[in-house]
């Protein structure tokens, strides 16, 4: 599959202009961190963010009983992290790494540095910050308001424009992605996901092709979570 056929995912510093996006890179201290580690926990403080070079970082959220609730996933290009300058907070999530990746850890006081030196940076980091909450409203909206199969179509097409590649006439899916993974991202149980998918692929909605997922349908699943199309930097996992 040649490169023209990846759909292009933005990182979530494409807002950024790339002198600011430098002047980010420049103030941090790149490092290795292995696949099932973790970047932070929930409530640890929060006076670092991390931008992913390479690999994979997803953000969880954990009940008491222990279930775990899939928030983001980020990849290259992403900058992770819970971003209150000037003000002493702890994560409320939990971010571990899912394979080997490479990240530059970025401290407060050295953001809050370049927020005061450099107008524009700061305007671009208000912008990040918009993208998030954005993000963050897209995604309870799913999970809320049209019911388990409108988050599961949602999250599908989120996928797609993440990790999605054209596979002739429908998207694949470049990432092996559980059913047990997809429970976790709309608070479901795998039972009723597995029960959900069966009936999109009865439809002729979805495919499996070497145990990833293929969207043959992508206006049915966009009908079925009533999808306002938002832009892909919003409508991502």
């Amino acid at each position: 599959m040649n490169n023209q056929n990846v759909i292009e995912a933005q990182g979530n510093t494409s807002c950024f202009s790339e002198s600011n996006l430098n002047r980010l890179k420049g103030i941090m201290k790149e490092r290795i961190v292995p696949e099932g580690s973790h970047l932070f926990w929930e409530g640890d403080c929060s006076d670092k963010l991390f931008y992913v070079i390479r690999g994979r970082i997803k953000l969880t959220k954990s009940t008491d009983e222990g279930k775990e609730l899939i928030l983001y996933m980020y990849q290259a290009g992403d900058v992770v992290g819970q971003a209150d300058p000037f003000f002493s907070s702890k994560h409320s999530f939990t971010a571990e790494v899912i394979e080997d990746s490479e990240v530059g850890v970025i401290e407060q006081k050295d953001i809050e540095t370049l927020i005061c030196q450099h107008g524009e940076f700061a305007i671009d980091f208000m912008k990040w910050m918009g993208i998030h909450h954005r993000l963050t409203q897209t995604k309870f909206r799913d999970l809320m308001m049209y019911g388990k199969p409108g988050a599961l179509c949602s999250t599908l097409i989120r996928l797609s424009n993440s990790y999605g590649e054209k596979h002739e006439e429908h998207i694949l899916i470049n990432k092996k992605v559980t059913h047990t993974d997809l429970s976790n991202m709309i608070g479901a149980t795998r039972e009723s996901v597995n029960r959900m998918l069966s009936d999109l692929r009865k439809k002729d909605a979805i495919e499996y092709e070497n145990g990833m997922i293929v969207i043959k349908d992508l206006s049915m699943l966009q009908d079925i979570c009533h999808c306002e199309h938002c832009s892909k930097e919003i409508c991502r996992i």
